[in-house]
């Protein structure tokens, strides 16, 4: 007997109808979405929380939660007429553009600052064939150009700007309210761009809206110290952090991120680069989850937040956008490796170990 085909996987098959799809938007996939929820078994009260969950973003197929939203994007531009995308990028727009544009068959062209994006990143970019352009410059001024470009050429621009990016990314959080039974008390999420947190607030607000939550949880933002416009109040020209994913400066998604934290009764605000490394030895050694730096942030942040006394009890999910492959360069300067050599013997090895 035959065995019947699996069902299609994929934001666009699986959320269908709460994405503004049409008969003639192309259902591509790369397997994205439906990523694991995990709870934390070590770090919850460190956070002063009862509960804590990760939402495990970086198990998409380019590796971060970029995946979610640019399906839809691409499926939208292909569906208007676009034969070719565009996207500035500190490394992991890049990677997801290149590949769905690489699966669609059209061309991609990335804007990159020179010399701030990691080489993980980097090495998707060119390996799913896009054209990349180092331009002498900051992300900003790489979105600038690249917003022009679009503007002036038959080329879909795909950043978070792009309004079909937030409704993928929105489904994140229905998948959390479907995963924990109800929305957690806390949404904890990195801030770069601004793009994520504007899409999980709207997804939230919308699962309430069609009862599929009962809570509107509390959007806790974190951004770099170094690069932390919105906490500032005002753009930072040259922003620096050991966390590349959210090294801008003045986010595209300001307002709605302000909005978002306003609406829920939540926070932005910042960490430091040597709490982000912290949170992020930590994810590692104490639950297994290697991330990049700026998944991090949602937990340095949190954990911020416990010490001081500000979080007491309730359940909260923390966002980890990305993979920590994204960024090796970090990895290998924060991780000393224990190792001891020995001979090819049990014996040799037993002296190794203190056996």
């Amino acid at each position: 007997m035959t065995k019947a085909a699996a069902a299609p996987r994929g934001v666009l098959h699986r959320w269908a109808e709460i994405l503004p799809l049409s008969d003639k938007t192309p259902r591509i996939s790369l397997g994205e979405g439906e990523t694991p929820l995990v709870r934390s078994v070590h770090l919850a009260g460190l956070c002063g929380l009862d509960e804590l969950w990760f939402k495990l973003e970086m198990c998409n197929p380019t590796g971060s939660f970029k995946d979610r939203g640019m399906v839809v994007a691409v499926a939208k531009a292909i569906e208007e007429g676009a034969h070719a995308i565009m996207c500035a990028s500190t490394g992991n727009t890049s990677a997801s553009a290149a590949a769905y544009a690489a699966r669609c068959g059209i061309d991609c062209f990335v804007l990159v600052p020179g010399g701030k994006v990691a080489a993980g990143k980097m090495a998707q970019a060119i390996a799913f064939g896009s054209k990349i352009i180092e331009i002498d410059g900051n992300f900003d001024e790489a979105l600038n150009a690249a917003r022009e470009l679009t503007a002036r050429h038959p080329v879909a621009l795909v950043n978070s700007v792009n309004p079909f990016r937030i409704q993928g990314q929105k489904t994140a959080a229905f998948e959390i309210c479907e995963s924990l039974g109800d929305a957690p008390d806390i949404l904890a999420i990195p801030v770069g761009n601004a793009g994520n947190i504007t899409a999980y607030w709207k997804g939230f607000g919308e699962c309430a809206e069609l009862g599929r939550a009962t809570l509107h949880p509390r959007m806790y933002g974190f951004q770099a110290a170094g690069a932390a416009p919105i906490v500032r109040g005002e753009p930072v020209r040259e922003p620096h952090t050991v966390a590349t994913a959210i090294r801008i400066g003045n986010p595209a998604s300001w307002k709605s991120a302000v909005s978002a934290r306003d609406e829920s009764g939540g926070l932005i605000e910042a960490v430091t680069d040597d709490e982000i490394l912290e949170a992020y030895r930590l994810l590692a050694h104490k639950e297994g989850l290697f991330v990049e730096p700026a998944s991090a942030a949602s937990i340095a942040g949190l954990m911020k937040l416990g010490r001081e006394g500000r979080i007491r009890g309730g359940r909260a999910a923390a966002v980890l956008t990305g993979n920590g492959l994204k960024d090796p360069d970090t990895a290998i300067a924060q991780y000393r490796p224990d190792v001891t050599k020995a001979s090819a013997t049990a014996e040799s090895v037993e002296r190794a170990l203190g056996w």
